[in-house]
């Protein structure tokens, strides 16, 4: 039976640490506050601001969620972003997407400013990535931050592990080989157009499924030594409308060493990322 890598445990360790920072943080006048920027009304955009604000607050953090109404012109909402970017009581900023379509066509990697880019989108919070810069004084994209946080608080190593990603977003797959890479694992990256891609993966000894195709992964693409430890990192819904994962939970626990669960494994990670992306933006203003 698999090890089942829930992300509980491991916040709670987390929390306890960010409180203690957002304390001293406090005691210095620094109160840390993010900003959420929603446009529109999407169902799953609103859920997810929610849980990022509560958990901000509960470890000291202010956050503010700013509601824009989905027709939100372009002007109006590069006037926001500009207000927040020059706010110096605010010390991240996130902009909860997807964005209406008549947005989707920004970059917001740019929008934001890099030492407020909390979610570690700018461009040179991603080329710290790149060049294995010290960490702590850049922001790192909050879910693979999130993966790697979880792997090393139930003590998997990473260093020398052969690990496949499967997807290449922005958002996961790219900056999370980076920082595998510069945690001494072997990556090798796939996708949707790969064709030995069960091949690959029966050879891996970490997979990370980031794909977004509900039930994606199943048994078929394992070895049979019941080693190999799955990271999911999709949020989709079944054919019934149940949440589900990339990976065909059912049809691979018995057959993998450990695997995390959908809901909470990854997701809830992401968000103690971002409240750790936050205080150190906090941080480091403060020592400016």
């Amino acid at each position: 039976m698999a090890k089942l890598l829930e992300a509980s445990a491991v916040r709670k360790q987390i929390t306890r640490n960010l409180k203690a920072r957002c304390k001293l943080l406090k005691e210095k006048s620094v109160t840390p506050f993010l900003k959420v920027i929603l446009v529109g009304s999407d169902p799953a955009s609103i859920v997810y601001t929610k849980n990022k604000k509560k958990y901000c607050e509960k470890v000291g953090a202010l956050c503010e969620i700013v509601e824009l109404p989905e027709s939100t012109s372009e002007d109006v909402f590069m006037r926001t972003i500009n207000d927040i970017n020059h706010d110096k009581l605010v010390h991240g900023c996130i902009i909860q997407l997807p964005l209406p379509s008549h947005l989707q066509h920004l970059d917001v990697g740019v929008l934001i400013n890099k030492n407020k880019d909390v979610d570690g989108f700018h461009p040179e919070n991603l080329y710290a990535l790149l060049k294995n810069r010290n960490l702590d004084n850049d922001l790192v994209s909050c879910t693979p931050k999130g993966i790697l946080s979880l792997l090393k608080g139930y003590e998997i190593e990473i260093a020398g592990k052969d690990v496949v990603v499967i997807g290449r977003s922005m958002i996961v797959g790219k900056p999370l080989a980076l920082l595998l890479l510069n945690g001494n694992a072997t990556v090798t990256m796939t996708h949707s157009h790969t064709h030995n891609l069960k091949e690959i993966t029966k050879k891996a000894d970490i997979i990370i499924c980031a794909l977004g195709k509900a039930k994606f992964l199943d048994i078929s693409f394992l070895n049979s030594s019941k080693s190999q430890i799955i990271i999911d990192v999709g949020m989709n819904n079944d054919e019934i409308g149940n949440l589900c994962g990339d990976v065909d939970f059912e049809s691979v626990f018995d057959h993998v060493a450990a695997i995390t669960p959908v809901p909470g494994g990854v997701g809830p990670m992401t968000i103690v990322s971002l409240v750790q992306n936050l205080l150190q933006a906090a941080e480091k203003e403060l020592s400016i």
